[in-house]
């Protein structure tokens, strides 16, 4: 409880939120077993969270998306096999890329007992033609194409459909 609490207040490891109180109380990261980001699954995983910040490459100006559309970030702004949240209307979406492809779905693992917790912190697995992310904090395995739990049937995410225009990357919530 007080590992959620704290994520509230400081934010989520490598967030804005840390990096903004990191900077005025110069905070060192806690790396301990117990601290919020480490994995209940006992791995000690190297789990890099990419929450997008204007130090990357900003979406595309003049650009206007499809009707439903919002542009939401450039399309060098993600690499290979890096997931980023971007908020829309309230709404964290994860965006991925992957084989060249672009994916968007909801940032919040449906995991009953501690939902909410980002997908963008976890791990992308690519096998064969199937790409799913991997939940650090449950383990918990979703199909980014098309959402389904693979884990536990029936509690699947949303997946949102993507148009690229020009340079820009645009979603539709």
């Amino acid at each position: 409880m007080l590992d959620r609490i704290k994520n509230i207040v400081v934010g989520r490891p490598n967030g804005f939120r840390r990096r903004v109180v990191s900077m005025l109380f110069s905070e060192k990261e806690d790396t301990s077993p117990n601290a919020s980001f480490s994995s209940p699954m006992g791995q000690s995983e190297d789990v890099e969270s990419s929450v997008y910040t204007s130090s990357n490459t900003e979406p595309p100006k003049g650009v206007t998306p499809p009707e439903g559309y919002e542009v939401v970030l450039h399309k060098d702004a993600l690499k290979e096999q890096e997931m980023v949240e971007v908020i829309i209307a309230g709404t964290a979406i994860a965006l991925a890329k992957v084989q060249g492809d672009f994916y968007a779905f909801s940032n919040a693992c449906t995991h009953d007992v501690d939902p909410g917790s980002p997908l963008t912190d976890g791990t992308l697995i690519l096998e064969e033609d199937k790409v799913w992310v991997r939940s650090p904090y449950h383990g918990w395995d979703y199909d980014i194409k098309t959402g389904r739990c693979i884990t536990s049937p029936g509690l699947d995410i949303e997946c949102y459909s993507i148009h690229l225009e020009g340079d820009a990357i645009c979603v539709k919530i």
